[in-house]
């Protein structure tokens, strides 16, 4: 007789919502039914308002109520044993949990920046149907995709915190992220200047001026060549 590669539930799991992929320890406690009580750490990995899917190396049994604590920001909350998936030797693969009450702060920042990214993609995707001009629509597009960068960053600064490596390095890619979204609206706004949508009494413009003139005495004095 071939192992079973899942457990059959003895609850079923009612996923409400799309999961977000995220990397977030947590320290997940129960009491055994012989009175014992547990301690695993684990890490979450898809998650949603309703709950999420765990990597743990152990974990209680169906039906089990468990306190899981976001090592992160040290916040609390009571979830449910929904589901338990392992492999044909009988280990624990992931650990499906659903909160008593739906939360959408438990799991941070990462999780709400990831939702909202896809609901903004959701919403591009509607305006697409209607009639608003390409020029704002593409402005709207690559404001969505700088949020979801950013958001990727941020996501990124605590994996690293939590695996003890060296965030700082992240830095120079926001750097380079600015560079690259100067550059587009530079070009955005030179093209309006050709057509005579931006003109001297446009809103802005002379702090804009300013702005240039101070920006490109710097990026000039980065090509100067050394002096012998």
């Amino acid at each position: 007789m071939h192992e079973r590669a899942v457990d059959r539930p003895a609850i079923t799991e009612r996923r409400r919502g799309m999961r977000f992929p995220v990397t977030v320890p947590v320290d997940v406690a129960w009491r055994e039914p012989s009175g014992n009580n547990v301690k695993e750490t684990g890490q979450a990995r898809e998650v949603n308002a309703q709950g999420g899917l765990l990597d743990m190396k152990t974990c209680p049994s169906l039906g089990t109520e468990v306190e899981l604590t976001n090592r992160l920001s040290g916040e609390s909350f009571r979830a449910r044993v929904v589901r338990v998936r392992r492999s044909k030797e009988g280990n624990v693969l992931a650990v499906a949990v659903e909160f008593l009450v739906p939360s959408e702060t438990f799991w941070g920042v990462n999780f709400q920046l990831k939702k909202t990214s896809a609901e903004l993609v959701r919403l591009e995707q509607a305006i697409k149907t209607g009639t608003v001009d390409s020029r704002i629509l593409t402005e709207f597009r690559d404001a969505v995709d700088y949020v979801r960068k950013t958001a990727w960053v941020v996501q990124e600064w605590q994996e690293r915190q939590v695996q003890e490596h060296d965030p700082q390095t992240l830095l120079p890619l926001l750097t380079t992220e600015r560079i690259r979204r100067a550059t587009q609206l530079n070009k955005t706004i030179t093209t309006g200047l050709e057509a005579c949508e931006v003109t001297r009494d446009t809103a802005g413009i002379e702090d804009l001026f300013r702005a240039v003139q101070s920006l490109h005495q710097c990026v000039a004095d980065l090509f100067k060549e050394p002096q012998s």
